[in-house]
């Protein structure tokens, strides 16, 4: 159920004029890795056709955003980020109920989503929307290193 502060703000694809304040909601979220270039996953999502970055304002600044795409067989969301003083207001389904609509407009069947292991409040937060834990292992393997 979406709180009535969510409705005060309004979502917007990603522009230039965002990029330091998502980055700095990254942050500021935790989700920002060594390994991980923010700068450059932002100009990759930017690249790709079917990926959209969206950016949730609320008077006149950025408060949320999140990553998604879709590669013809499933979606995905990343960087799915709320600041913290704004947590627990609804934003976060907002975003996330902006990449369904997205991601069905487009004919996906069906989001892959990542949440690290120990994130328990997230784990809620996702399956409080209908997502389930899957029993697929997740591997990596870095292609081009971000250093």
């Amino acid at each position: 159920m979406t709180m009535p502060d969510a409705d005060k703000s309004v979502i917007v694809l990603f522009e230039e004029q965002h990029r330091q304040d998502v980055i700095a909601l990254w942050k500021n979220c935790g989700l920002v890795r060594a390994w991980n270039d923010p700068d450059k996953d932002i100009d990759r999502c930017l690249s790709v056709g079917a990926s959209r970055l969206f950016v949730l304002i609320k008077d006149q600044t950025v408060i949320g955003s999140v990553m998604t795409g879709y590669d013809g067989h499933r979606g995905a969301v990343y960087y799915l980020s709320v600041d913290p003083a704004h947590q627990g207001g609804g934003y976060g389904r907002k975003l996330m109920q902006q990449c369904e609509e997205y991601l069905t407009a487009l004919g996906c069947p069906k989001i892959n989503l990542f949440v690290r292991k120990d994130n328990e409040a997230v784990h809620r937060f996702y399956g409080d929307m209908d997502y389930a834990l899957e029993t697929s292992a997740a591997f990596g393997k870095r292609l081009i290193p971000d250093d």
